[in-house]
């Protein structure tokens, strides 16, 4: 369990990086997350991290969080997540997908989840994901693997675009197996639009997770971080 202000400082880490900030990563993992964001906010960051990450990177990696540092992104953030019901989940929680330690510096630092928490944990997991403007033969075939891994008890996971990923969800969906979707933007921004009522039955049997803030626009390269994460 980590403590409330290893905690805080994972959800400010979380504001103010984007995902698979390994400079970010290696910092936390050396010192902890509450000592690195303090020693961030006192601006005495220079020869920190160990040998093989270089000063070079940390310098460029402060340039990079410094304009984003602010208590509004943080509480904000909290309070985003209150009002939608999101749940925080932090390394080493109980429903935390151990699979994702194996990132190692590139770990997220939080998760925030709607719907079944468990979902995360579900013995067996397999990720389908592909192209957006598939053929209905793609869509086809990826709805039946999906539809048979499902009604067998596992977990599909996906990022609910529309195509490829949106025909796993639904298949499994129509055989009332879980599902989990990882967004590239945060868990109150449904995208693609089209996919809203998509996303909230994935909220409803298994769950939809995001390593960003509520509010956090997707952007290019989030969805290239994301594809990480099943």
């Amino acid at each position: 369990m980590e403590s409330p202000e290893e905690a805080l400082a994972r959800v400010a880490w979380s504001v103010v990086t984007e995902p698979g900030d390994g400079v970010a990563g290696a910092l936390v993992a050396e010192m902890g997350a509450a000592p690195a964001w303090r020693t961030l906010i006192e601006g005495s960051m220079d020869g920190l991290l160990a040998p093989h990450q270089g000063d070079q990177g940390l310098r460029e990696g402060v340039a990079r969080w410094r304009p984003r540092v602010s208590d509004a992104g943080v509480g904000s953030a909290l309070r985003d997540a209150a009002r939608l019901g999101a749940r925080l989940l932090l390394p080493g929680d109980d429903a935390w997908p151990e699979p994702l330690d194996d990132l190692d510096v590139h770990t997220p630092f939080v998760l925030w989840v709607t719907g079944d928490i468990s979902a995360l944990r579900t013995a067996e997991r397999v990720g389908i994901v592909g192209a957006r403007a598939a053929t209905a033969y793609g869509e086809q075939v990826a709805g039946e693997i999906a539809g048979d891994l499902a009604a067998t008890g596992v977990a599909v996971v996906s990022g609910a675009a529309y195509g490829i990923d949106g025909a796993a969800h639904r298949a499994a969906l129509g055989v009332d197996g879980t599902t989990v979707a990882f967004l590239a933007g945060g868990v109150d921004r449904a995208y693609p639009q089209g996919h809203r009522d998509l996303l909230q039955r994935i909220a409803e049997a298994g769950a939809v997770v995001s390593e960003v803030p509520c509010g956090t626009a997707p952007t290019k390269w989030r969805f290239l971080s994301r594809k990480k994460c099943p």
